[in-house]
């Protein structure tokens, strides 16, 4: 019983660890350095503060591997509500995970692109801020798609803790709320793309989310529910 809330107390910190890092590489970043339409000044911006985004690439990396971590942590605290839908929300976030990693590659491409290597010469001068550019919408169009697996990912999750008896109900609605407002944006965005900044406004919404690892680490679980859940599943 100890386990299972020292496991609690660890997911909680891992999320809000994440939820201080992820911001850096998935939002300031792209709007300090990035220019939309235009690939000469995105370019030097990058070229100017090279140890920043190289910075964002390590934030990155930490989200990704935490991620990995978090999988196996909720699956354990979830599995005696529905063993098969915990997998489900296990799967579903690693699938996002894999997204997050495989997305690492676009930013080193655009490192490799302005790096002024002498290979780089068969490429005319305005080509290599294009190319960077273009990994970098490449980069943008992952979160999308990485958006809606996490998406899936919060609504059985939030299934799970609203049926779960030994955290709250309200924590539940919540991640589910969040699971939506990440629908919305990556689709919204994909089928509407000129009115990408509301749905961008709408995706920030998904800050509810937070409500999940701040019980977690202020309470934890229940532990008599969840030793009820866990027997009843034995």
């Amino acid at each position: 019983m100890n386990s299972i809330q020292k496991t609690a107390r660890i997911t909680g910190i891992l999320i809000l660890i994440m939820a201080v890092i992820a911001p850096f590489g998935i939002i300031y970043l792209p709007a300090t350095r990035i220019v939309p339409g235009d690939a000469v000044t995105t370019a030097n911006h990058i070229r100017a503060s090279e140890g920043l985004f190289r910075l964002g690439i390590v934030s990155d990396t930490i989200v990704f591997l935490i991620e990995i971590g978090l999988c196996a942590l909720l699956y354990s605290l979830l599995k005696p509500v529905n063993k098969t839908l915990a997998l489900v929300a296990a799967f579903a976030r690693l699938a996002m995970t894999i997204l997050q990693g495989i997305n690492l590659l676009n930013h080193f491409f655009v490192l490799l692109l302005l790096s002024g290597a002498g290979y780089l010469a068969v490429f005319a001068p305005d080509q290599l801020p294009a190319l960077g550019l273009l990994f970098l919408n490449a980069h943008e169009a992952v979160v999308l798609i990485w958006g809606v697996a996490f998406g899936l990912h919060l609504v059985v999750l939030g299934y799970l803790v609203y049926q779960s008896g030994y955290l709250p109900k309200m924590v539940g609605g919540l991640l589910m709320v969040a699971a939506f407002c990440y629908f919305v944006q990556s689709f919204g965005t994909v089928l509407f793309p000129h009115a990408k900044a509301l749905f961008t406004s709408i995706g920030l919404l998904s800050i509810v989310e937070i409500a999940l690892p701040l019980w977690l680490l202020m309470k934890g679980v229940n532990i008599e529910q969840w030793k009820k859940r866990a027997l009843a599943v034995t």
